[in-house]
């Protein structure tokens, strides 16, 4: 059952009502402690702990970020900031040290070797367990520990944990990376195969221990790999892309093995599958949706709970990224922490699995699953004049004979211009929840050998307009207010999916290099969309709205742009003709999960 609770609760936190009194002032504080580990090489850290006699709890940050800029400090050098300010920096994100210390747990922050003042050594996925062990065995710790931190810092927990450290008993991994193949993963990272260009500014406060050198000899196939990315007109067309391909991997290495072997490993999958297992202890995951637009953290936090068979929870939060330096949840971290480390009865087990937040409504709600099981999968079929409908097409009537809809896109080298087709339902007669994961699938032709198919959900309207032949009443307003809420991503040629593993709402794309299907200009192929999981109420009178386009740009000049966290992707370099067809024969459709509304959204 889906259920209100705190309806007045801000969007990035659903347990802001939940607190203790500080039981102690004054933390003590442990700088660049350098850690052992099995094979002699040392990690470094950071010790935050209360000023007590007895040893508490400790929770553990552990990732790639410089924990210079982590720490109680920076809370006071550089107040919270929201999404929307300049000196938002998203890797802050190590958790709210003062307010969980003064609540007795020690906070231990840590980064990994060749990160920050850690020594250098060869990659070693033992490190986060013998950290883990280490501070167990400190006379300050009662060895009970548990982790906190967001993105790299959740993704390594759940690495942590699929090591089975004895002595860690819980995690609350939000936004984690891709939970098939790592946090790079493939298949969570690039939902839809299309290459999103947000290692590029990412690399921009990488503090891993890398040197430029003269770039070197390649092995087979990467060479063979290299050589033909060095062809590739569409990445020829970034200079900054192409700027990173002649390094040969010196230079950012991350976007470099995307841009010369863009797909998936089958072994991706397999490997994923067997942490699923190995993850033995409870585990809260979720993300906001605003990790729709570079899909990682969103991604993962689905695909690690439905993975994953432990006492677990998962939540969604609002559309504005969380602020910086990251504090949020952290109502929700205590009484998670509280009843699994500290043995507190908080009441956070005897609520439902999954809570989200609403956008449109603003507030939160609860459901037993996910997707949840109330849900009432409905099809909008695209239509003409730009049209939404949820009547199914005739093939016995006007529907099996329509022409198709069509738009032509100029490559960024000609224009600025994103050039697109849209299509909406009528002015909703009553609210309506959309709420969980989505799909579109629609029939297509183009004129080129590929193209990046990027759909949008827009919420559109109030709109008190009507449509006749009077004049000024022939069009939809072009001045409606509107709200993107949700966005899907398919490389052409990556369409191929793997029946067995699809779900309507979910198609499993195989992305890998032998899949690869090359588009045959103007034949008319299937495409099946992943359309990120959301959770929108569209108001009476506002209008569903689905867009097709496929390029969009960065926001900056030497491909840079204004936030991190919405990266741009790279497109076609060709002037390509896209055709949607929409008839009985090829019935293109939107998939929505309606949610029943007991009550009218306030």
């Amino acid at each position: 059952m889906n259920n209100y609770f705190n309806k007045y609760d801000p969007s990035d936190s659903p347990s802001a009502s939940y607190d203790r009194i500080p039981v102690c002032e004054n933390i003590l504080r442990e700088k660049d402690v350098m850690i052992p580990m099995r094979d002699g090489i040392s990690v470094c850290g950071d010790i935050y702990r209360p000023d007590m006699n007895e040893p508490v709890p400790a929770l553990l940050s552990f990732g790639i970020h410089n924990k210079e800029l982590l720490g109680p400090d920076m809370f006071h050098n550089v107040p919270t900031q929201p999404a929307w300010s300049t000196l938002w920096i998203g890797n802050i994100e190590g958790g709210d040290t003062t307010y969980f210390v003064t609540r007795g747990y020690a906070h231990v922050v840590v980064n990994p070797r060749n990160v920050g003042k850690s020594e250098d050594g060869p990659f070693a996925m033992t490190d986060q367990y013998d950290t883990i062990e280490w501070i167990a065995k400190q006379p300050w710790c009662d060895g009970n520990v548990g982790m906190i931190g967001i993105s790299n810092f959740a993704a390594n927990q759940f690495m942590a944990a699929a090591t089975q450290p004895p002595h860690l008993k819980a995690i609350f991994p939000f936004d984690p990376a891709g939970a098939y193949g790592g946090p790079m993963s493939f298949r969570d990272v690039k939902p839809g195969g299309v290459l999103p260009m947000m290692d590029y500014v990412m690399d921009l406060l990488d503090v891993g221990h890398s040197q430029q050198k003269n770039p070197g000899e390649l092995s087979e196939p990467m060479k063979q790999w290299w050589e033909e990315a060095m062809e590739n007109p569409d990445y020829r067309m970034y200079g900054h892309v192409y700027n990173i391909l002649t390094m040969k991997g010196q230079k950012n290495p991350h976007l470099f093995q995307s841009l010369i072997n863009p797909y998936d490993n089958p072994e991706s999958t397999k490997a994923g599958e067997e942490n699923f297992k190995r993850i033995q202890i409870p585990a809260y995951t979720g993300s906001g949706w605003y990790a729709y637009t570079y899909k990682a953290h969103i991604q993962g936090a689905q695909h690690w709970y439905h993975g994953i068979d432990v006492p677990k929870k998962l939540v969604f939060t609002g559309p504005a990224h969380m602020e910086r330096p990251f504090h949020s949840l952290r109502e929700e971290m205590l009484r998670w922490y509280d009843y699994w480390l500290k043995g507190i009865k908080t009441g956070i087990m005897e609520e439902a699995a999954v809570k989200y937040w609403v956008m449109g409504s603003n507030q939160w709600r609860t459901g037993e699953d996910w997707p949840l099981p109330e849900t009432q999968w409905t099809k909008y079929y695209l239509d003409s004049w730009e049209r939404l409908r949820t009547k199914e097409f005739n093939p016995y009537g006007s529907d099996a004979y329509e022409q198709p809809d069509a738009f032509l896109q100029m490559p960024p080298t000609q224009t600025n211009e994103i050039s697109k087709l849209r299509y909406m339902t009528e002015p909703l007669a009553e609210d309506t929840l959309v709420a969980g994961p989505i799909s579109l699938n629609f029939y297509a032709s183009i004129d080129q050998e590929d193209t990046n198919w990027i759909v949008i959900l827009k919420d559109v309207g109030p709109d008190e307009s009507v449509r006749t032949g009077r004049e000024g009443e022939k069009e939809i307003p072009k001045d409606l207010p509107e709200r993107e809420v949700t966005r899907g991503w398919l490389k052409a040629s990556h369409r191929a999916i793997d029946a067995q593993r699809s779900k309507a709402w979910e198609p499993w794309h195989l992305y890998t290099r032998e899949a690869q299907q090359k588009i045959v200009p103007g034949e008319i192929n299937e495409y099946n969309v992943e359309i990120l999981a959301t959770a929108n109420c569209f108001k009476k009178g506002h209008r569903i709205c689905l867009e097709i386009t496929s390029m969009d740009m960065a926001t900056g000049t030497g491909g840079l742009f204004n936030a991190e966290y919405i990266p741009y992707h790279i497109c076609s370099s060709k002037t390509t003709v896209h055709k949607i067809y929409r008839n009985a024969k090829y019935s293109s459709h939107l998939l929505l999960p309606i949610i029943p509304l007991n009550e009218a959204i306030e």
